[in-house]
């Protein structure tokens, strides 16, 4: 496992239909080392402070082993690492095998696994088409966000260590589809609220499904 960009970016204005809209998913690679600090990689913003960054989402790690498949669907020229809007570009690492609470050492930094990528218009109007949206959530191929327990730099090429994970808890891959499709689950929410790792986002969507659910 290891990483193989470090992208970074700051926000830009887009039109969406007829609007302005602030956006920071236009992200490039970058060489070098890379201070990893708790709120975010020296050089990186957010354009929506309410949908990204914060403890919870503070670096969004995307598997190279999508690439070829949005590619095939959506890509004319090749994608460049960063294509996404992620921060780092990883190999070895994808949905349905990382876990909640998985935490990774990358040169001197230590990252916690949070959360899926929650996937907005923005993915569709990076990727050039509004499907590209429905195809992110269908496929559950959205990438996951990382927070930041160690501070440190890190570069391209730097190994990816797992220290820390436990079989007992969900993989990426089920909290995205407990969300959008599995919403009647409470058995399961139950579980997944008790993950200590877990956005506080998804902590209370999930806490407000199984409040709703109990009465009716």
């Amino acid at each position: 496992m290891r990483i193989l960009a470090i992208s970074i970016g700051k926000p830009r204005t887009i039109q969406y239909m007829g609007k302005d809209v602030p956006t920071a998913i236009y992200k490039i690679s970058v060489g070098g080392q890379h201070m990893v600090h708790k709120t975010g990689i020296d050089g990186d913003e957010q354009a929506n402070l309410k949908a990204h960054g914060g403890p919870d989402k503070t670096v969004l790690a995307s598997p190279v082993e999508h690439y070829s498949f949005y590619h095939d669907l959506y890509g004319q020229e090749p994608f460049e690492f960063g294509h996404f809007g992620e921060n780092l570009t990883t190999e070895g690492l994808v949905e349905n095998e990382v876990r909640i609470g998985d935490q990774f050492r990358v040169g001197q930094a230590v990252f916690e696994v949070t959360m899926p990528r929650m996937p907005c218009f923005k993915f569709g109007v990076k990727l050039g088409d509004s499907k590209a949206l429905e195809t992110c959530i269908s496929t559950a191929k959205t990438g996951f966000y990382l927070r930041v327990l160690q501070e440190g730099a890190i570069e391209a090429g730097n190994t990816i260590e797992c220290v820390k994970t436990n079989e007992a808890a969900p993989s990426v891959e089920e909290v995205h589809r407990l969300r959008f499709f599995d919403k009647q689950n409470v058995g399961k929410m139950r579980r997944v609220v008790q993950t200590a790792a877990l956005s506080e986002v998804l902590k209370n969507l999930f806490a407000e499904r199984i409040s709703e659910l109990g009465a009716n």
